[in-house]
């Protein structure tokens, strides 16, 4: 019974590791709130050809605007990955719940390093639009079309990503996106998802298979083992031979100890 409980608890200690994974399913859940809302405002946000340089000044924050973005070909899970020179979509929403309409101007995103955001490793292309408005007590969807550098080692960064609004002719700014990024190579076969799960399936799959091995040989050494017999010298009982004085069979037996002196 030892190896059965040392089989359930290097399972239980796997699956405990894998245990990130199982918020999968609310991640997938708000990527496709983000998409479906980014599918009914289809005709809002059409991207222009002139962005509007603001240069490196920052604006503050409209009170009632709220933002939230996601990367729609990594809505099945939470880990949020971009190719080396390959083109990523990140679909950016805008609720508004302020008293005026606003209008978005631009999408910029810049990646840094994870220790340190003073570090710029990127300033990714600004992306305009024309028919950007988002009326009061609204929610819109826009797309942000971005690449790193091809050169850029695979590694994890920091992006940041700001939307610029107007409203009443005065710009304002709100960061969408401020979180870690996982740069992988193009062409890559594996991420670490799949390495970790594929590692993860052959370890269960090798602790299954010497639980068998022992079950067997416990069973196989079970059936082989031969009842044990117990051999003695006999014994006679005092008491049952004095009964039996005088009789004819110890007679017999004092006939035949004579014989065979």
């Amino acid at each position: 019974m030892a190896s059965v409980d040392k089989f359930w608890a290097f399972a239980l200690a796997l699956l405990l590791l894998a245990s990130p994974l199982l918020q999968v399913a609310r991640c997938q859940s708000d990527s496709e709130d983000v998409v479906e809302a980014a599918e009914e405002s289809s005709d809002i946000g059409i991207v222009g050809d002139d962005v509007q340089d603001f240069g490196d000044g920052t604006f503050p924050s409209a009170p009632g605007i709220e933002t939230i973005s996601v990367f729609p070909k990594n809505s099945a899970r939470c880990k949020n990955v971009i190719t080396a020179g390959e083109e990523t979509e990140l679909l950016v929403g805008v609720k508004n719940d302020g008293d005026s309409s606003l209008n978005v101007i631009a999408i910029k995103a810049s990646v840094h390093l994870p220790f340190d955001h003073r570090m710029l490793v990127q300033n990714l292309t600004a992306q305009g639009f024309n028919n950007g408005s988002v009326p009061a007590s609204a929610q819109a969807t826009f797309p942000y079309l971005f690449a790193v550098s091809k050169f850029l080692q695979a590694g994890t960064f920091d992006l940041v990503g700001t939307i610029i609004y107007e409203i009443d002719e005065h710009p304002y700014q709100s960061t969408f996106f401020n979180g870690t990024v996982e740069v992988v190579e193009s062409g890559a076969f594996l991420s670490m998802e799949s390495v970790f799960l594929v590692t993860l399936g052959v370890a269960l799959l090798v602790l299954l298979g010497l639980w068998i091995h022992g079950q067997i040989q416990y069973l196989s050494k079970k059936t082989k083992r031969a009842p044990k017999v117990e051999v003695g010298t006999k014994t006679t009982d005092a008491s049952t031979d004095e009964w039996l004085q005088g009789t004819a069979y110890t007679q017999s037996l004092s006939s035949k100890s004579k014989k065979k002196k």
